[in-house]
């Protein structure tokens, strides 16, 4: 087998598609107009694809911020966090993060892929144990496979299959790590995060849960899953992303354990990684600040949400029982999917494919979002636009 061979294998399956006007996965952006709309081939569409959930990421207070960054420090910081990477900005972001949570010590990433990349890949190595829901985002998968951790899969949001597994582990023999997301990413639905910290702290493990979908929009302030289950004081490593509700790049973590602060140290994926750069540090200060006094952005998003889920379901389709602001959109077959993702393009709404590997066969699935920033007007038209293509394509809805 050739080293390039499963570069041509990707070449020949995109290859039916390469005379098409919008081909998968290589959907060009060519401007914004608002945070719910977007320009692709010089035409208006609808911004249903999108994790910009409070709609920050062209919010005054953020641009200026981040203009402010760019003229003080320039346009990137030139070195990792240990070299010449940590500005002031880098380290009040951190005490702003740490202060939000009520937690101890908070560390920030150059992106949220690194922020689980590095947190598990230095606290786990050969010898320990990670436990994986079945689930798991890339970012997970990969840094437990890199960190030479024994991994141990778990059925997807079940703590009884976590409870049987663990007591399988000798106690006090293996380090033991689980990890679990907040909300996750493809069907919308939450962690049963109170019953997981409970079997976590049975056995003697640790638990480190990714917010990246639910930071922001989930707890009494935000803090989310962990803080809306009132379990956050139980969980030990909280991790998120800034690209979501803070409309930025980067990623984070926080905890109680002072250790956190060794993770310049401690993490390759953090200490050979340039730092964030100014403008979006600064940024995502400001959004944070945001976030953090203006509870109106979660009102909006979740009044979208609603009437975004009702209308779907009102014009006929599957999107399952989750109520999040991530909501999938059941196809089935490939094929049907593919054409139906064209003909909503095609008609001015933006959403996201999901098809194998990123699936099973035939389960596939169009995954939508909704934003605070969209107008009713926009969630109504969008609806309004995935009735009339359905019907023109006869699709019939997969019912999961």
């Amino acid at each position: 087998m050739d080293l390039l061979d499963k570069l041509r294998a990707v070449a020949s399956r995109m290859e039916p598609h390469a005379h098409d006007r919008f081909r998968p996965f290589l959907t060009t952006i060519d401007s914004l107009i608002n945070p719910g709309e977007v320009v692709i081939q010089g035409r208006r569409t609808l911004m249903f694809g999108s994790n910009n959930y409070f709609g920050l990421t062209n919010h005054p207070e953020v641009i200026a911020a981040a203009k402010h960054a760019l003229d003080l420090y320039g346009s990137g910081t030139t070195g990792s966090r240990i070299a010449n990477g940590t500005l002031a900005e880098h380290e009040a972001l951190e005490h702003d993060f740490a202060r939000f949570f009520g937690k101890r010590a908070a560390s920030i990433f150059t992106t949220g892929y690194q922020a689980n990349l590095g947190m598990i890949g230095a606290l786990c190595g050969p010898g320990d144990v990670v436990m994986l829901d079945a689930e798991s985002h890339a970012s997970i998968c990969d840094a437990t496979r890199l960190s030479g951790a024994e991994v141990v899969w778990v059925q997807h949001n079940s703590p009884s299959n976590l409870a049987r597994k663990l007591g399988r582990l000798p106690k006090h023999e293996r380090n033991r790590l689980v990890v679990v997301e907040g909300l996750y990413s493809i069907r919308g639905d939450v962690a049963p995060l109170r019953e997981i910290v409970e079997v976590c702290r049975e056995h003697d493990a640790y638990i480190l849960v990714d917010e990246a979908h639910s930071f922001g929009i989930y707890g009494e302030h935000g803090l989310g899953c962990a803080e809306e289950q009132g379990v956050l004081e139980h969980v030990d490593f909280l991790v998120g992303t800034f690209s979501k509700t803070l409309g930025g790049v980067g990623g984070f973590c926080v905890s109680d354990h002072l250790e956190l602060r060794e993770i310049y140290f401690a993490a390759r994926a953090y200490a050979f990684t340039a730092s964030g750069t100014p403008a979006s540090v600064a940024g995502v200060r400001a959004a944070l600040s945001i976030i953090g006094r203006d509870r109106s952005f979660r009102d909006r998003l979740w009044r979208n949400v609603r009437a975004f889920r009702a209308g779907l379901q009102g014009a006929g389709y599957d999107v399952g029982p989750y109520e999040s602001p991530l909501i999938p959109v059941y196809t089935g077959p490939e094929d049907v999917t593919l054409a139906l993702w064209q003909g909503l393009l095609e008609a001015g709404v933006y959403v996201n494919l999901v098809v194998p590997p990123g699936c099973l066969k035939d389960q596939c699935l169009l995954r939508t979002s909704c934003s605070a920033a969209h107008t009713p007007e926009q969630v109504q038209e969008a609806v309004d636009i995935f009735a009339q293509v359905g019907s023109r394509l006869g699709f019939t809805p997969v019912m999961t």
